[in-house]
């Protein structure tokens, strides 16, 4: 597949890592807060990179893009993360063309996520391109393939029940917490981190524990406190949050720092804590588990968990599958109309240039001669031969570019095409 314009020489790339072969700490070495999206995308434009796009979560740091070579766009991940080439060459992974888009409508339909049906990162996949968007790095084609992978995951959702039930990372932790510590309900619960992971496990917390002793902790207190009001829960400073880990008896951390929130130094040693980390990279240092009595769960382990709603997901691939098939059937169908819409649009311009000059050379001819009458006669003439051209084109997929060069040729378009 070749790219249709000026850069038509490049290929369409999606280079990156996730879960499937990177663990959580190689992951948090790749992951990309907004500022380094944005440097990235920066570096992209000094290169002569004009067409990408950066998905960066807690499964996976991807980026779409065209370049000549895939290094392109692995450099700029390197350069940009904390992650060497050493490490991708480990755990990455490179997509070229029709597997980049094949993985990007798995990736969009939940069918490539860590847990089976998360669709978080439909919406994710979107934020993306609108920041490239917005930094003038998209084209028809990115904006076009998102598109459909968003009507692919919208009828995945719709169709299949390969979302239903609770198994997004938030409930795999409270699951975990209720299979490890009894008498849930009368424990301290610390929630650490008040961001989207936060209030989604916040919400499965209440929902499934019904413990009154959860208490909130953020460094933005009032992002903790609006989590707080729906459920009338506790929200403490951030400055007490060592005194309040002291007091707790399950720590959780939803924080997205780059550098570890929770030390050693923090944790009462000899205290029984359970502490669960749904960040990345992890938050959790790895030293806080050397306490005697405390014992720390990351996402990688919570992840694993599996029950009969997983079972039932599974069961909704084959019928995803085929959604997939058709809707990325129809975005192949739009790039090939793609391929030959400049030699049909440049066809219609000669053709309506030669019914123009004809209309005026029989105007100056004949006194009594009905130009706007004939007007509309020719642009019927010529919506149906380039109608009839395009049929051909669409119908003739394999002598596709014969024909497009004979079309050319024969109506001398080149300087259209040019244009």
């Amino acid at each position: 597949m070749k790219r249709e314009t000026k850069s038509k020489y490049n290929s369409f790339y999606c280079v990156g890592l996730s879960f499937r072969k990177a663990n959580v700490d190689i992951r948090g070495r790749f992951t990309l807060d907004p500022e380094h999206q944005k440097r990235l995308l920066d570096g992209a434009r000094a290169v002569g990179i004009s067409d990408v796009f950066v998905v960066s979560t807690c499964n996976r740091t991807e980026v779409y893009g065209f370049a000549e070579h895939p290094f392109q766009l692995i450099k700029l991940l390197i350069e940009h993360s904390q992650g060497s080439l050493e490490d991708f060459q480990e755990v990455g992974s490179v997509f070229k063309n029709n597997e980049a888009i094949s993985h990007m409508f798995k990736v969009g339909s939940g069918l490539d996520s860590q847990i089976l049906g998360d669709f978080e990162i439909i919406g994710q996949l979107r934020q993306s391109l609108t920041v490239s968007k917005d930094n003038g790095l998209t084209n028809s084609y990115l904006e076009r393939l998102v598109n459909f992978v968003v009507q692919a995951s919208k009828r995945i959702k719709t169709e299949t029940d390969i979302s239903s039930g609770a198994t997004s990372v938030a409930y795999a932790a409270v699951q975990y917490i209720l299979g490890a510590v009894s008498d849930i309900g009368e424990k301290n619960i610390l929630l650490f981190g008040t961001g989207v992971i936060g209030r989604n496990t916040c919400e499965n917390l209440v929902k499934h524990t019904n413990n009154t002793h959860i208490t909130l902790v953020n460094r933005t207190k009032d992002s903790a406190e609006e989590v707080a009001g729906k459920f009338n829960l506790i929200v403490k400073d951030y400055d007490d949050l060592t005194q309040e880990i002291h007091n707790t008896d399950i720590l959780i951390v939803a924080t997205g720092a780059p550098e570890p929130t929770i030390i050693k130094q923090m944790i009462q040693s000899g205290k029984q804590l359970l502490v669960v980390d749904l960040s990345i990279p992890a938050n959790v240092a790895s030293d806080v588990g050397e306490h005697e009595n405390v014992t720390t769960v990351y996402l990688d382990e919570l992840s694993q968990i599996t029950d009969e709603n997983i079972a039932k997901r599974r069961a909704q691939i084959p019928r995803a599958e085929i959604i997939i098939a058709e809707v990325e059937a129809e975005f192949n169908a739009w790039l090939e109309t793609r391929k030959f819409a400049p030699v049909v649009k440049a066809l219609r311009v000669k053709l309506e240039g030669i019914a123009k000059q004809e209309i005026t050379a029989h105007s100056k001819k004949h006194a009594d001669f009905n130009a706007l009458q004939a007007d509309m006669i020719s642009e019927r003439i010529v919506q149906k031969i380039t109608n009839r051209f395009a049929n051909h084109l669409k119908e003739n997929r394999t002598s596709q570019a014969e024909s497009i060069s004979f079309i050319a040729n024969v109506f001398q378009l080149d300087n259209l095409l040019d244009d």
